[in-house]
C-alpha cells in the first residue's frame, strides 16, 4: 500500500460590515489589496492584479528596514472567478519580474508550491464572511506562520472594510 503524507490546511474567516460586493472589491482591487496584503509592519509596494480566470496577479510584501528591507513576490494564478462569491488561485513565490523561485528561495520549508487558496464571501447578519482556506503544507511549523500571517492580513482587512463602512 502505497505511504501517503500527512498536509496541513489553514482556515481562516472574519465577519466584514460591508456587503459582498465591496468585500470582493478589498480582494481585487490593487489600492485596497494593498493596504491590507503583508501581516504586521510589512508592506505591499507592488499589486498588479489580473483577477480573471488564468489570469495572474503580482504582489510583493516588503520586510520593515529593521530587519532588512527585503520585498518577497507572490504571483496568484486564479482557476476560480465567481465574482462576488469565490475566489480560487495558487499562490507561488515569484521574483520581481514573475518569474517562479519557490518557497525554499525565501527560506520557507514546508509550504507548499503552489499554495492553493479559497476565498469565499458570504452574506451575514452583520455583512459579509470572508473565510480563507489554505491547503498542503507539509509541516506544523508551516502551518502555523501562514496561519500567523493569514489572521493578521484578515485584521487588516476587518480594519479596511470598518473605515469603508463608516464612510458611507
Amino acid at each position: 500500500m502505497p505511504e501517503t503524507q500527512q498536509t496541513h490546511d489553514v482556515v481562516a474567516a472574519r465577519t466584514v460590515p460591508v456587503d459582498p460586493r465591496d468585500a470582493w472589491r478589498v480582494w481585487t482591487e490593487p489600492g485596497l489589496v494593498r493596504q491590507w496584503w503583508c501581516p504586521g509592519p510589512f508592506t505591499c509596494p507592488v499589486a498588479v492584479l489580473d483577477v480573471r480566470e488564468g489570469g495572474t496577479s503580482l504582489l510583493g510584501m516588503r520586510a520593515p528596514a529593521e530587519i532588512g528591507g527585503a520585498t518577497t513576490y507572490t504571483a496568484w494564478t486564479y482557476t476560480l472567478v465567481d465574482e462576488p462569491h469565490e475566489l480560487r488561485y495558487d499562490l507561488r513565490f515569484v521574483d520581481a519580474d514573475g518569474h517562479h523561485v519557490g518557497p525554499a528561495a525565501s527560506g520557507l520549508d514546508g509550504v507548499p508550491d503552489p499554495v492553493p487558496h479559497v476565498v469565499t464571501f458570504e452574506t451575514a447578519d452583520d455583512g459579509t464572511r470572508i473565510t480563507v482556506t489554505e491547503r498542503g503544507y507539509a509541516t506544523e511549523a508551516s502551518r502555523d506562520l501562514s496561519a500567523a500571517g493569514l489572521e493578521a492580513c484578515l485584521d487588516k482587512v476587518a480594519a479596511l472594510t470598518r473605515v469603508m463602512a463608516s464612510s458611507r
